[in-house]
């Protein structure tokens, strides 16, 4: 082995850039300032972020923003960060905030772990959720999952005592890989009663893809970790 090669950085993306629709871009014009977070700068102090003192949820990989959005909505004591590496979602979820009044909701365009490492004090969040992330259901390509040991650690650090991390994936073989990473993380507990999933929370909306997908026959599994 080289030791002068460096050691390959975590990422929680890989880049597929869309193209923006008008409104998209009209919402990152006019709202980024008042909603968005950057992932470089100082540790933020998330009681001023949000202008209160409130447990604060993170998702990763928010998609178009819809779910994220209606979680908002229906839990207007928490605050909620959404990041998104694509830009179309990023600007659609600006779109969702800015037309439904949503003081509870801050965006970050860019990489999670950067975001993490920069801006997030350890102890501070009280849900981290991943929702639908990659499979890479190619087994060559499973070193690329976001869900690895690494990763889950890092997270940890950011969790309370007793905050949640809530996966959700429809491919079996990446909720199998979840469940083994997550069982080996000493730093969590499994809030499933058989050791394993859970029916999805009623917290987390149903997406149309998941929708579709259910009625084609597919599965979808959830899987929440409570930090010790």
């Amino acid at each position: 082995m080289d030791i002068d090669t460096p050691r390959r950085r975590i990422r929680s993306f890989v880049r597929r850039e869309g193209r923006l629709t008008p409104g998209q871009q009209k919402a990152l014009d006019n709202h980024w300032s008042a909603y968005g977070l950057d992932t470089e700068g100082s540790v933020l102090d998330l009681s001023s972020v949000f202008h209160r003192e409130a447990p604060t949820v993170l998702e990763i990989g928010f998609g178009n923003g819809a779910s994220l959005a209606a979680m908002a909505m229906a839990a207007p004591e928490k605050n909620f960060i959404g990041i998104e590496v694509h830009r179309p979602g990023v600007g659609q979820l600006l779109k969702h905030v800015a037309e439904s009044g949503l003081d509870n909701v801050r965006v970050v365009s860019g990489d999670a772990v950067q975001f993490l490492d920069n801006r997030i004090a350890d102890g501070s969040l009280s849900r981290v959720q991943v929702y639908f992330p990659d499979p890479w259901h190619k087994k060559r390509h499973h070193k690329r999952r976001l869900i690895q040991p690494e990763f889950v650690a890092h997270l940890a650090e950011k969790l309370h005592s007793g905050g949640e991390l809530h996966l959700a994936t429809d491919w079996q073989n990446y909720a199998e890989h979840m469940l083994e990473v997550m069982s080996a993380a000493e730093m969590f507990e499994n809030c499933s009663d058989s050791g394993d999933y859970i029916p999805r929370p009623g917290y987390r909306p149903e997406t149309k893809f998941e929708q579709r997908g259910q009625r084609k026959g597919h599965g979808v599994w959830d899987l929440l970790f409570r930090r010790r």
